[in-house]
Formats: C-alpha cells, sequence, structure tokens
C-alpha cells in the first residue's frame, strides 16, 4: 500500500476505531506461527490466495531479521455475531485448536513468514516473472554478518531438494541438503529460525568432530545466532484486535481500504463466507443462477453484487412494509453495501428465485423495447431496480397499462441519464414508488425528474452514453426496416444479420464535403442498419446509396420507389433530402423527428433550444462520454 493509500486507511480505521471496541498489543512473531500452525488464527474464506513472490519474501526476511517494523496486522475476534467461513493460512496443517481470530488484514506477511520459517515443506511462491517455483530461503552467515553487504543479499532461494546447480543443471554449484553441508558452507535455514537450538546443538556436535579447523566456523554460527536469530526470536508485531462487536458493515470497510493491490474485495464475497458459516455455499448457487440468465445475452454482464442488491431492496421494502403495518419506525430501503452485508440467509433463500424470475422477466422487457444485446443495454445498473420491480409484480407486468408505465419509467432513466452514479438511492426510490404509481399513486421520482435537452442530440457521439443507446432502440422499436431488405429488426433479424448502428451520412463522403466529426458522429446521423446493408451503402453520397437500391444489382433486387420511402420513414429521415444530398437539412428535419420519439416515449416535452451554428453551440458531455474522453 503507497503513502496516500495508507493515510487514507489510516482516517477510515479512525472512524471505525470509534465505533467498536479494540485493543492493539504487540505479539510475539513465533507466538503468531504457533497460532497459525495451530489454527487458533485463520483467514475469513473470501480472502484470495496468497501471491508475494520470491523477491518480496526475501526483502520481509530481511527487514525482520534487522528489527525493523514490517506493518501491523488487524484480527477480529471470532466470538462475535459475525461469522464467516474460514480456511487455515496456506501451507499450514489441519486446524488443531478452536478459532479464536480471523486474520484480516496481514495475510501475505503472514503466509510468507510461516512457509518460510515455521513450515520445512518448500515454499511454493513465484518469480518476478511470474514462474512458479518451490524454494527453501537460507541466511549465508557471512554475508549477514557483513555491514557492506545488504541483508537482502544474504538472503537465498535454493530449489526444492536443496541443491543449487549451474551450468544448466550439470554442475553442483551449492549442495545444502543435509545438516553437515549447511555447517560446512555456513547457511542457516531459515525455516529452523524458531528451532534454531536444535541446529545449534548439531552444529556444535560438528564442530567437536574436528575442533580446530573449524573453530572459526563455530564462532560465526554463534554470532549470526546473537546478531540474526535472535532479531526473529524476540521480534514482536502490532496487533489490532477488534472486538467481537465489531459490525459487518465495519469489516467491509477494512477490505476495501487494505487490499488496495489487484481486484478489491466485494461484499458479494464477504456475503459468501458469511452464508458459508450456516453451511450455505453462495458462490454454487449463483453460478447456477447466472448460467441460466445469461441465456439472455441482453443479461450477459450480470453480477453477483447486482443480484444481491436486488434481493436488498426487496428485503429491505418488506422490513419497511412490516414495521410501517405495526406502527413502528420503519426502517429504509437500501441496496448499499452495508444492506446487502445484512440481508440474512433466510431472507436470500426466500427472495433469490423471485428475483431470478424478476430478471428473465425484465430480459423479455427490454426484448420488447428492441434491446437484445448487453452491450446495447443503455444502463447496466438499471437493471437492479427493474428486476426487483418486476420480481413484485410477478404476473402482473404483462398487464398493458402496467407495460406503459414500466417503459415510461424506464426511458425517463435512460434519456434523463439518472442510472450513471450514486445510483443505490435511486434504487430505494424505485422500488419504494413503482407499486404506488401503477395502483393510481404519484409518479416516482425518476419519472418526475428526468428531463432530456434538445442540445443533447448533438453531442450524442460515444456508445457509451445511455441516450445514445437509447436512440438506437427506440428506432427499432418505431418500426424502423432494414434499407435493403426492408425486414424490421425482431430478435432474430438483430442477431442475424449483425444490426449495429451506422452513418446515415456516410462518414467518407462527410469527410469530403469537409464536415466536423462532431457533427456527423451525432447519434442524428446514425441508424439501425444490418452489416451487409452498410457495406452496400459504402462511402458514396446518399443520393448515389438511393440509385444503387432503386435500381438494384444481380445480388440486390430493385426496391420500388414508394416502398424505399416508406422504409426511410421509418427511420425519422425524409427521402427528398437524401436525394438532394442536404446534409443541414437532414441534420435539422432528424433532430426534430427523433426528439419527438425521445418526448413520446419519456412521456413528457424536451427542453427545447435555438438551433446554433455548430461552431457556437455549448458542449455537453454525458458521464460515460466524460470517461471515454478522460
Amino acid at each position: 500500500m503507497d503513502l496516500a493509500a495508507r493515510v487514507g486507511f489510516a482516517f477510515c480505521l479512525w472512524g471505525l476505531i470509534l465505533t467498536t471496541s479494540f485493543q492493539t498489543n504487540p505479539v510475539s512473531l513465533k507466538d503468531l506461527m504457533r497460532e497459525c500452525h495451530d489454527g487458533k488464527l485463520q483467514l475469513p474464506d473470501f480472502q484470495r490466495g496468497w501471491v508475494w513472490d520470491q523477491n518480496r519474501i526475501i526483502d520481509l526476511l530481511a527487514s525482520i531479521s534487522e528489527g525493523f517494523p514490517v506493518g501491523a496486522l488487524m484480527t477480529l475476534d471470532a466470538s462475535g455475531e459475525v461469522s464467516f467461513a474460514v480456511r487455515p493460512v496456506e501451507g499450514a496443517p489441519t486446524p488443531i485448536k478452536p478459532l479464536e481470530a480471523y486474520l484480516l488484514d496481514g495475510q501475505q506477511r503472514m503466509t510468507s513468514l510461516y512457509q518460510s520459517t515455521f513450515s520445512q515443506v518448500p515454499v511454493a511462491t513465484q518469480t518476478a516473472k511470474k514462474r512458479p517455483i518451490k524454494v527453501h530461503f537460507y541466511f549465508d552467515i557471512r554475508a549477514a554478518l557483513d555491514p557492506n553487504v545488504a541483508r537482502s543479499d544474504a538472503v537465498i532461494a535454493a530449489p526444492e531438494d536443496r541443491i543449487i546447480r549451474q551450468n544448466f543443471g550439470r554442475d553442483v554449484k551449492l549442495d545444502l541438503s543435509c545438516e553437515e553441508h549447511e555447517f560446512e558452507a555456513l547457511y542457516f535455514p531459515i525455516d529452523r529460525i524458531f528451532d534454531e537450538n536444535r541446529w545449534q546443538i548439531s552444529a556444535a556436535q560438528w564442530m567437536a568432530k574436528d575442533p580446530m579447523a573449524r573453530q572459526e566456523k563455530w564462532e560465526l554460527i554463534n554470532r549470526f545466532a546473537q546478531e540474526v536469530v535472535n532479531n526473529f526470536t524476540s521480534y514482536h508485531v502490532p496487533v489490532i484486535k477488534l472486538g467481537k462487536d465489531t459490525s459487518r458493515a465495519a469489516v467491509c470497510l477494512v477490505f476495501e481500504k487494505v487490499n488496495t493491490g489487484g481486484k478489491p474485495l466485494d461484499a458479494f464475497e464477504l456475503v459468501t463466507a458469511m452464508y458459508a458459516s450456516e453451511k450455505f455455499h453462495l458462490r454454487d448457487d449463483w453460478k447456477a443462477r447466472r448460467e441460466r440468465l445469461i441465456n439472455q445475452k441482453v443479461l450477459a454482464k450480470i453480477e453477483p453484487v447486482e443480484f444481491l442488491q436486488a434481493v436488498s431492496l426487496l428485503y429491505t421494502k418488506e422490513s419497511r412494509d412490516d414495521a410501517i403495518s405495526a406502527g413502528l419506525e420503519p426502517p429504509a430501503i437500501s441496496a448499499t453495501r452495508n444492506s446487502l452485508l445484512q440481508v440474512p440467509l433466510a431472507a436470500y433463500r426466500k427472495w433469490a428465485d423471485k428475483v431470478e424470475a424478476g430478471y428473465v422477466s425484465a430480459a423479455k422487457f427490454l426484448h420488447s423495447l428492441k434491446i437484445f444485446n448487453s452491450r446495447d443495454l443503455p444502463y447496466q445498473t438499471q437493471l437492479v431496480p427493474l428486476a426487483a420491480i418486476f420480481a413484485e409484480l410477478n404476473s402482473a407486468w404483462e398487464n398493458d397499462a402496467v407495460r406503459q408505465k414500466l417503459a415510461k419509467w424506464y426511458w425517463c432513466g435512460v434519456f434523463g441519464e439518472l442510472y450513471g452514479s450514486a445510483v443505490e438511492s435511486r434504487f430505494a426510490l424505485d422500488i419504494r414508488d413503482f407499486s404506488p404509481w401503477i395502483n393510481g399513486g404519484a409518479e416516482p421520482q425518476t419519472v418526475q425528474r428526468s428531463s432530456f435537452e434538445e442540445k443533447r442530440l448533438r453531442t450524442l457521439r460515444s456508445r457509451l452514453s445511455a441516450a445514445y443507446k437509447g436512440v438506437h432502440a427506440l428506432l427499432m422499436k418505431s418500426g424502423a426496416e432494414d434499407f435493403k431488405s426492408g425486414q424490421s429488426y425482431d430478435q432474430t433479424v438483430f442477431f442475424d444479420e449483425n444490426v449495429d448502428i451506422h452513418h446515415i451520412f456516410p462518414e467518407a463522403w462527410c469527410k469530403n464535403q469537409k464536415i466536423e466529426p462532431a457533427i456527423y458522429n451525432s447519434i442524428v446521423n446514425k441508424t439501425p442498419l444490418t452489416s451487409a446493408t452498410n457495406r452496400m451503402l459504402g462511402g458514396v453520397a446518399p443520393s448515389a446509396y438511393i440509385g444503387r437500391l432503386t435500381k438494384g444489382n444481380d445480388n440486390n433486387p430493385p426496391i420500388a420507389a414508394d416502398r424505399l420511402s416508406a422504409i426511410l420513414k421509418s427511420h425519422e429521415i425524409e427521402e427528398a433530402l437524401l436525394a438532394a444530398d442536404d446534409f443541414d437539412g437532414f441534420m435539422d428535419m432528424r433532430r426534430s423527428r427523433l426528439l419527438s420519439l425521445i418526448e413520446t416515449a419519456m412521456g413528457k416535452e424536451a427542453v427545447r433550444e435555438s438551433i446554433l451554428p455548430a461552431d457556437e453551440e455549448d458542449e455537453y458531455y454525458g458521464e460515460e462520454e466524460m470517461e471515454e474522453a478522460a
């Protein structure tokens, strides 16, 4: 963890300390190793595997050998309410003592130290280039005692058989395969560091066989024991011990802040470990559900935390409704990380099937809006409240009046661009407001607060934008037919014919006319077409490709003029403007028509603007486009 991260963690930890009991005590390294070995100190099962390479282990051993601090550990009393499935520190045997504490922070250090100092099994690590290796670590006694040699240079790694070879393995450079060879070479096995007395007794017996020749080495061994080994046996590690009253949210905060390397731990992994303590395998349950859900391509990117959020929305809403019925202070509806950690296993079991069914219904609903693919889904996050709403509605969503309100709510979220950030509070409002709305209550906040500005159409250029994807879907929903085949875009055509959004005035033609990319790349100049049709249009003027369509060729029969006019109208395109290659007139007309489509979908008027020259218009970026620009 770098300095900035540690400072940030210190502030978060201070907040945690103010709300939970804790102790900070120095604990001897040897006792910590024994606790890991016996199983009194274990890892919560959501902790990821050990990843330190050989060089990091060497640096750690060198630091302790000189008595330098290597950072505090953090443990959690295992006798409290928070309960996790556990596993021993990697390399430790099956536990023989009752679990006393979870190791929350310090896994890499404790695992590295346990394997290299306490276990005589080779350390299964990796090189700096990520090649897996098994090694034993040694101190070169002479180098360790030489003040001119960096201590890390005095730590060497020997292969599994303790024989270091050279010349492509043909010659033995250093044989440490038995104690006598270790004494002779003056190399101390670090996995004997806490059993050094026995090794030294054996060394004394070896020295006694030839005291005159071996006296100098014996003196170096004794000096090494005093100056290096004693630093290990007397070493104490500061341990922050969180009490048994520590909350789940506090534990999650610890992992969010201390796990700064690699993929951060999320609430799903914490909940998985908590449910595992009740013999329920959440990860397996989720894997089976995901395999079923991703059969719908629009759900291909569903995440486990999102599924838990939908469960939490329904569980907390039920708790709120029960409290209101009982005349009690109602708790909040929530899908925050903290609320996910509070969902009991019984609640997950109750709601998980309903949420899964809600996602399936959500996929059907999205298909009806012509959203077939996860890539074209405006907001992945909006699936969470959508699935929860469907889980509550059950089959009632198939009622036409309910479907219309669902569509209005959905498009207001998309074109209001309301699900880009800080979404958990909006989720809660959605699940709170939707059922009363269909029963005659007020419109949901998402509908009330959404708005769309006309000028936004001119700046929708990125397919990362939710509103950009929304226009693409709306055109297909409104009946757009392919220029060449005349087919409407149902699910089969969409995938079989590779439908995507393409330029109407081709990019090559626009460049030749010196039109700015910021203008011709607008959604106003794009429409859904099959890949074959887009290739046929090429980079020519619209008047030219209209001629191709009406005249036909050997591979494509001609399209009647009135039929082509109807097809273009289905895309909100005025044929006369294309035939005249009137780019400016086309952009003005189509912007107006797309705006009408959006207003109809949202059920409210957009914020209109005067048409300004392109070089005078205000620049506008949605969150997704800002992200892409960055």
